[in-house]
């Protein structure tokens, strides 16, 4: 088959009408007046507080949307308990566009646990509960509400990582596309710079919502156009699951909205078919039915290139909250003010992560002079900068300028990682780029230390030695956050993560590498409990592993079903979709979902916590493992309960008349409580 490499039919910034920038994006009439604007053309509604900086995406947009010569306001984490909030900045021309934020509103608010967080980082005061549940839902029908004729466009993760039927961890059920449950008029997912500045040029222009279904990144209920054929990856007993080429325009029907959620294989065949079409080089059209309609997913968008992501990270931002926060924190803003944003993207293709499934596998990176350009702005208009960048880097640290060696191979690529099971001999795995980066940054005036503390991709490391010795030597400062995850070969799989050798080797280069510099820099290894295809025993040669390397971690992360991640499917559907999905030919995962187990694996993990040594002990007798309760060093917890401890894990309430028996269950075996 003959490859063709897609470029974008025209750059972002082709048709920029530059007008004098807002010193902030108005949040209330009063600026729109001393701006002089009767109207917006384009109101942002967003769930998180208005920080005019490129870290946040309606800053972003905003910013993009004014320097295509659209007037452009914001409501910030407006009141939704009516839609006079929503009135704020008058009837826009051209559209509403709502964004739930930074975060899905729902990961933002709830923990592991579906407990309820009392802070949200995003939030002035860092207070909680500011922004509803599906705060992206609830926006945009008061928007609709406010104003019926205005289109409602929807963008952001929460909308681009719920743009299909998607399972919801946190109502425990299939839910259908925000796009359906919004009553919007489209939705933009991924990087969605060219999707909306076309959305907006061409609405402005007259067209209707429904005309825009030619827009890469862009999502809409409309029937499937006669010249179009089919491709039935709806169809359960075919092993094709529509991965066929053929001649033609051609769409690929995933099973429906009632199919996936009654049928767990419908949906874990619905998650494998839409991560195969992720690859902006050779993805189809998708097509999903809710009810008496189809939702039409186009391909996802033309990666910006570097010249046009140094367009939208050279915008005139204010670079600070907006003014109407006073003096309150907002904790993420504290977070990443004096860091530098590198790329996006990510081709690890973790399954527990959503990063993939929003920003691509294709790494889009800035040029040095862009960057350089930022740090300098930092360092004069950024107030408290002391001379130390927090971080440069995007979603990993060290992918920067890495990509396929050969374009029409990684046109024609459907492979869901780069770097797994090892990495492809087609990537340019080459860190020189990013060195010499590291080293003119460090040469600005002014900048006294540069660190990296997004995490390090430890199997690209080891490919470069000069790298890890340059990383150690100038930019850890005591210590190094990595996440092996885990040491068990069977999660890893599931995770798509390199084994713990890969690891082991990492860590070894960077202690040599410390001890040349003379420096004294430990790792601090992250991992993840509860996560599908992981055994008890598994956590327990995990927590085995950890006494034997002397490493006690004080927080730990429990796997959180994210709404469209591959893991999720596996949690849901008990099937992996990372193999061909098909009528009881499916390879089988075992997901951890009751709530004991999920903290008898958390227990494994905080093996040293005296209140986790009861529900041990239980749990190694059960696994017949009673050899590892004791005191020896190769033993995993004492026999013996220190006085007032382990009230949390121990203690039980007194049965009550009527009450059954709880029992705690380990694989195959229970033990009675």
């Amino acid at each position: 088959m003959d490859i063709q490499i897609i470029t974008a039919e025209k750059p972002l910034m082709a048709q920029a009408r530059p007008r004098k920038p807002a010193p902030f994006l108005p949040m209330s009439r009063a600026e729109m007046d001393a701006l002089g604007w009767d109207a917006c053309d384009i109101v942002l509604v967003t769930g998180d507080a208005y920080v005019d900086h490129p870290s946040f995406g309606m800053a972003i947009i905003g910013r993009l949307l004014e320097a295509q010569g659209f007037r452009v306001g914001i409501i910030s984490q407006p009141d939704w308990h009516s839609a006079e909030p929503f009135k704020a900045l008058g009837k826009p021309k051209v559209f509403f566009g709502v964004t739930g934020g930074n975060m899905d509103s729902m990961v933002n608010r709830y923990t592991a646990d579906r407990r309820i967080r009392s802070d949200d980082a995003y939030t002035a005061g860092g207070e909680g509960g500011k922004r509803p549940d599906r705060c992206t839902v609830v926006y945009a029908q008061r928007c609709r509400e406010a104003f019926k004729d205005v289109p409602v466009v929807l963008g952001g993760i929460e909308a681009s990582l719920r743009r299909i039927a998607h399972y919801d961890y946190w109502s425990d059920k299939v839910r259908r596309s925000v796009l359906a449950d919004a009553k919007a008029d489209l939705l933009l997912y991924g990087n969605a710079e060219r999707a909306v500045v076309e959305v907006a040029q061409r609405l402005a222009a007259g067209e209707a919502p429904r005309a825009l279904d030619d827009i890469r990144g862009v999502a809409l209920f409309r029937r499937v156009p006669e010249d179009y054929s089919e491709l039935h990856a709806d169809d359960l007993d075919s092993a094709d699951e529509g991965a066929s080429r053929t001649k033609g325009l051609t769409v690929i029907r995933l099973p429906a909205l009632e199919q996936v959620e009654q049928d767990k294989e419908a949906y874990a065949r619905a998650s494998r078919v839409l991560h195969r079409e992720s690859n902006p080089g050779n993805a189809r059209p998708l097509v999903q039915r809710h009810g008496d309609r189809d939702l039409w997913l186009n391909p996802p968008p033309i990666p910006l290139t570097s010249e046009e992501m140094d367009a939208v990270y050279d915008l005139p931002y204010a670079r600070a909250p907006h003014p109407s926060y006073g003096d309150a924190k907002i904790p993420a803003w504290d977070m990443i003010k004096f860091s530098v944003t590198i790329m996006r993207g990510c081709f690890g293709g973790c399954t527990f992560c959503s990063i993939t499934e929003h920003e691509g596998r294709i790494i889009q990176n800035r040029s040095e002079g862009s960057i350089l350009r930022e740090i300098e702005k930092i360092r004069d208009k950024t107030p408290g900068f002391t001379g130390v960048i927090s971080d440069i880097g995007g979603p990993t640290a060290n992918m920067y300028r890495m990509a396929c060696k050969d374009p029409k191979v990684e046109a024609a690529c459907r492979r869901p990682s780069c770097v797994f099971p090892e990495i492809c001999p087609n990537l340019n795995t080459s860190h020189d780029d990013l060195i010499r980066l590291y080293r003119k940054v460090r040469e600005t005036k002014g900048i006294k230390k540069v660190m990296v503390a997004s995490g390090v991709r430890y199997d690209l490391a080891v490919e470069s030695p000069e790298y890890i010795k340059e990383l150690v030597t100038h930019h850890v400062g005591g210590y190094l956050k990595i996440a092996p995850e885990h040491t068990e070969r069977g999660p890893l799989d599931k995770m798509m993560k390199p084994g713990i050798g890969a690891y082991d080797k990492f860590k070894r280069m960077f202690d040599a590498a410390a001890e040349q510099a003379g420096k004294k820099y430990y790792l601090i290894p992250y991992f993840i409990a509860a996560h599908p295809g992981t055994t008890d025993e598994d956590m327990m040669n995990l927590a085995l592993w950890l006494k034997k390397n002397r490493y006690r971690a004080d927080q730990v992360q429990t796997f959180l079903p994210s709404p469209m991640a591959t893991a999720t499917a596996m949690y849901h559907t008990g099937v992996n979709p990372l193999r061909g999905v098909r009528r009881g030919g499916s390879d089988k995962v075992e997901a951890i979902k009751g709530l004991r187990q999920r903290r008898l694996h958390k227990a494994f993990l905080r093996y040293h916590d005296p209140d986790n040594w009861p529900v041990l002990r239980e749990a190694l007798k059960a696994m017949g493992r009673a050899d590892l309760i004791g005191s020896r060093p190769d033993q995993l917890v004492p026999a013996h309960q220190p006085p007032g401890t382990g009230k949390a894990a121990g203690t039980r309430r007194p049965l009550r008349p009527g009450d059954k028996t709880q029992r705690f269950t380990t694989k195959n075996l229970r033990v009675m409580k």
